[in-house]
């Protein structure tokens, strides 16, 4: 019998084993005690737990804020009731959200966020909440009207239904863009109906041609006077450069267009001496009335006259105008006898009312008048210098 020899057998270190059983396997265990999660090994052998995310209800007037814990944000959606969408914006490090717009009073909305782990697991979670009815509510009153075409003068103005007296908080929330990079500036005044108001004037007179578009996203913002719960949008275009110079002195007006005289009238202002005097200054074309009644009683003047009048174009809330005055047609480029109007024959008032513009600046001179338009007498801004009217907007 031929003796056989046997191979020795090769020992594997226990070390080399676990690393080869270890390879074999989709997941590993780390020691006694550890949770196995399904998915994907983490960096230390264990799949880590779906990210958290927080969804942070608040109140109106306050953004709304997204965080995750546990992983970044992937995607956000806040719907209103309506379909309206809250944007906003992931902040650096992808663990916070926060919405542009503020949560507007008496609205529901819905949350949808995604956040992901760091090994790629990806979680949803849906909520609501609803904010309570505003008390009070703020609206306002916009002009010029929408898609009209206005003088050189005209500022954009917004009169305000309640007080206003978080004015930077609104301020901020008015845009303006035009299409020519017009510089311009919000001014906060008193109307003449005793209202807060802000109007935008440029720096100069609006070019021709100047297209003018106001977006006031103020839905959600607090006026500090009651809530706003829309927001608003506008826009006029800027025709011809037209300016009326009245020279009280000399009893006459021009109408100048594109620097060029194209009409001279003969005309008889305010009586001087008292409170029939015109006013001096800037004063913007506020609208073409037509044939109105004119009563003195209504602007302080006592029982001086109560008739009707054609062409009437109003320059003040005060209750200056130009406008027809047939009765006064002897003093017509002699003498100043109105009781502050700027008074003309039937035939150069309906002329110059067709060539008028509302937003037309009226730059009036004279020796003897009762003052400067003030900013809320009308559209008086112009009568400010631009540091000065600069200096009333609330963001400085």
């Amino acid at each position: 019998m031929i003796p056989v020899r046997m191979r020795p057998r090769t020992r594997i270190r226990p070390a080399v084993a676990a690393v080869a059983l270890c390879s074999a396997l989709t997941a590993c265990t780390a020691g006694a005690g550890a949770v196995e999660w399904e998915g994907t090994p983490s960096a230390t052998g264990s799949p880590a737990p779906p990210a958290k995310v927080a969804v942070a209800s608040p109140a109106a007037g306050r953004v709304v804020t997204v965080t995750a814990s546990g992983g970044t944000l992937t995607a956000v959606k806040v719907v209103d009731a309506e379909g309206g969408v809250l944007a906003g914006r992931t902040a650096a490090g992808g663990t916070s959200w926060v919405s542009e717009r503020k949560a507007a009073p008496g609205t529901s909305y819905t949350v949808e966020a995604t956040a992901r782990t760091a090994d790629g697991k990806e979680s949803t979670t849906r909520s609501a909440f609803s904010t309570p009815a505003a008390t009070l509510v703020n609206k306002l009153t916009l002009a010029p009207g929408k898609n009209t075409t206005v003088g050189i003068g005209q500022p954009l103005s917004i009169v305000f239904d309640r007080p206003v007296t978080h004015k930077a908080e609104v301020e901020k929330q008015l845009k303006v863009t035009t299409s020519n990079g017009t510089a311009g500036s919000w001014g906060w005044l008193k109307d003449w109906s005793g209202k807060d108001r802000v109007d935008w004037r440029p720096k100069e007179y609006w070019k021709p041609g100047t297209r003018v578009t106001l977006d006031a996203r103020l839905d959600g913002t607090d006026s500090g006077g009651g809530w706003f719960v829309r927001d608003y949008r506008t826009g006029f275009t800027v025709g011809a450069a037209q300016v009326v110079e009245v020279d009280l002195d000399r009893k006459r007006l021009a109408l100048v267009r594109d620097g060029r005289t194209v009409r001279t009238i003969p005309v008889s202002g305010g009586t001087p001496g008292g409170d029939k005097r015109s006013w001096r200054g800037t004063a913007v074309l506020m609208a073409k009335e037509g044939t109105i009644n004119m009563n003195s009683e209504t602007v302080g003047l006592g029982n001086a006259y109560d008739k009707m009048v054609d062409h009437a174009m109003r320059l003040t809330w005060s209750g200056m105008y130009a406008h027809a005055a047939p009765w006064n047609a002897r003093w017509f480029g002699r003498a100043n006898k109105s009781s502050g109007c700027i008074g003309m024959s039937d035939a150069d008032a309906a002329s110059f009312y067709a060539a008028v513009r509302v937003g037309d600046p009226f730059e009036i001179t004279g020796a003897d008048t009762k003052g400067t338009v003030a900013p809320g007498n009308g559209y008086g801004a112009w009568n400010l210098t631009w540091e000065q009217w600069k200096a009333k907007s609330a963001l400085g």
